[in-house]
């Protein structure tokens, strides 16, 4: 039956259906090629896979039994592995998934949305750090990473932007960590549009 399993953050969809040889037919994501857009280039060396757009440029290392071909006829990239093992299962999907992060990156760009809920609570940027005042003693410095545009439109909502997906998320997460939202009145970071599951606070008896 398909399964599901998280393989360093990625989900990698597989079908455990083995064929008649008894080989493992799975990673669905893995065998779907990977469409290039126009006006990015693609070098692929052994160890190495560089993905250049308008946006930036990325890099990926390759493991030993994953191989990455470029048809430039069909301007496609395809991820093959070398065996059936469980790593080379595993990777397959991720590299995949990987390289399609990377175009969309160096072409789109990737962003997050936090906003912060709380009487007094401010964000500013300043000298590459971002500034949070969220209810504590004193004021969070939180120095942004390379990569990465931070930008407040307001002083409640911050935009983190960047080309690599991985890295505007952390940021984000790592943020919205600093000063999670609680369940009573819903007062600290969030994503926006995030929903916080409410609870009820105690009612004095009369």
């Amino acid at each position: 039956m398909p399964g599901r399993r998280v393989v360093a953050g990625v989900y990698e969809y597989s079908c455990l259906a083995a064929n008649n040889e008894g080989d493992i037919q799975m990673s669905r994501i893995g065998k779907k090629p990977v469409a290039v857009p126009a006006g990015v280039k693609v070098e692929i060396t052994d160890a190495l896979i560089t993905i250049e757009g308008p946006k930036g440029k990325l890099e990926f290392p390759l493991a030993s039994f994953i191989s990455v071909h470029h048809d430039e006829s069909s301007n496609e990239i395809v991820v093959e592995r070398a065996n059936d093992e469980r790593q080379s299962r595993a990777f397959h999907g991720l590299t995949r998934a990987m390289i399609q992060n990377m175009v969309i990156g160096v072409t789109a760009g990737y962003e997050k949305r936090l906003e912060l809920v709380g009487v007094g609570y401010i964000a500013a940027v300043q000298n590459n750090t971002l500034q949070l005042r969220v209810g504590m003693a004193n004021e969070l410095q939180v120095p942004i990473p390379e990569g990465l545009t931070v930008t407040c439109p307001d002083q409640t909502h911050v935009l983190i932007t960047g080309i690599d997906k991985q890295k505007v998320s952390h940021f984000a997460a790592s943020t919205r960590a600093l000063r999670k939202p609680e369940p009573y009145k819903g007062k600290g970071i969030r994503y926006q549009g995030e929903q916080i599951r409410r609870k009820q606070g105690k009612v004095m008896a009369k």
